[in-house]
């Protein structure tokens, strides 16, 4: 009797006699596989028939490879064979790798890359505004301290003078060199030092040493219509200084060149006497270094700000780049294998894989190229066995 190798279709001659029972089992001397070896039941032989077609080896006949014979060929299967294999796609509506590739890595990190930029420049802002105004403020209490000091340093030192000179005349104030050096005292850049006395009993505000001689006597109420609009404020201010008691407070003042500004005074009162010290100046002249420093802020904010765009921008065209080559790459290399696994599908064998990269993507081309060969194997082991 003939045995055939199953695995590797050796042929070996054998005697029925030696077969022990109805069943033995060999091994094949050229691929090693074990082979099971069933006794022929004893009668009379007959002659070798062609075996009645079938629908199951048909149904094999026609899978194989355009370069295996089938034993029969139809219009048909001639038409299948050279129609080109047609490559699945996705579904309509579905979304793409490269569409998850890009969201995922590309619109999700700009999302949260956009939002961390934002939250810095806005906290950026919020921080140098509250520098700025807390330096402001702070800088603004010290100036009015400041100007407060200067106005109780100068009466002080006018009472001193007149406990002194108790026989100088409020009239001569003005014209006593030492007492109006002491009485008129400079102030910040601008401001300066005056000396009035509280109302006499006709309720007359009178100023009696100032910077200009021309206010040296004169009924302070009399301004009224030369300050115009500045008046009120100042007068507010200047008349709350009495009965011993210190007034302070802001008030606008009109310059040369008709700009509105806010000054600051302080009445201290000379005690022991019914005269008050003025001390008034810009306040603006002590915030002015803040102010400076604010607008250097806010450049050095809007640079920051232009360079995290600039950043923010660059770096969204760079991760868009590499996010559509690799996508693009990644895809282009799927959609060969499944196009490969499509022809072998309808039976071309012969198709060639390239697998060149070394990562997940190469292993399933090399995968795909052992199914290919297992099943060119199979198909020629089923080719010897017919």
């Amino acid at each position: 009797m003939i045995v055939i190798c199953e695995e590797c279709g050796k042929k070996y001659r054998l005697d029925p006699s030696r077969i022990k029972g109805n069943e033995a089992k060999a091994k094949c001397s050229a691929c090693g596989s074990v082979m099971k070896i069933s006794k022929p039941v004893a009668k009379a032989p007959e002659p070798p028939a062609a075996p009645p077609p079938r629908p199951e080896a048909r149904s094999e006949e026609e899978a194989l490879p355009k370069k295996v014979p089938a034993p029969e060929k139809t219009k048909g299967a001639k038409k299948a064979k050279a129609k080109a294999p047609k490559v699945s796609k996705p579904k309509a509506g579905a979304l793409g790798l490269r569409g998850k590739i890009f969201i995922l890595f590309f619109f999700v990190p700009i999302i949260l890359v956009v939002a961390a930029g934002w939250l810095y420049l806005r906290q950026l802002d919020k921080l140098s505004a509250l520098i700025t105004e807390e330096s402001t403020r702070v800088v603004t209490n010290l100036g009015e301290q400041i100007i407060a000091e200067r106005a109780r340093s100068v009466a002080a030192q006018v009472r001193l003078y007149l406990s002194s000179h108790p026989d100088l005349e409020k009239e001569a104030f003005d014209s006593d060199p030492e007492f109006k050096e002491l009485a008129v005292q400079k102030v910040g850049l601008t401001g300066y030092t005056a000396l009035h006395a509280v109302p006499n009993e006709k309720g007359v505000w009178r100023n009696w040493a100032h910077v200009n001689p021309k206010i040296v006597g004169l009924d302070m109420s009399t301004l009224r219509k030369p300050m115009g609009q500045a008046f009120p404020g100042f007068w507010r201010v200047f008349s709350s200084g009495k009965d011993g008691k210190e007034s302070k407070g802001y008030y606008t003042w009109q310059d040369k060149d008709g700009a509105f500004r806010d000054k600051f005074m302080v009445c201290a009162p000379v005690k022991g006497t019914p005269y008050y010290v003025a001390a008034t100046t810009y306040l603006d002249e002590f915030t002015k270094p803040v102010k400076v420093m604010e607008a250097r802020a806010n450049e050095m904010t809007m640079a920051t700000r232009n360079a995290v765009f600039g950043i923010l921008g660059g770096t969204l065209l760079l991760v868009a780049f590499v996010v559509a080559f690799y996508g693009h790459t990644l895809t282009k290399r799927i959609k060969s294998l499944t196009e490969v696994a499509e022809r072998i599908s309808v039976g071309d064998l012969d198709a060639e894989i390239k697998t060149t990269s070394k990562d997940e993507i190469g292993a399933l081309g090399e995968a795909i190229a052992r199914m290919q060969d297992s099943i060119r194997l199979s198909i020629e082991r089923l080719r010897r066995r017919r």
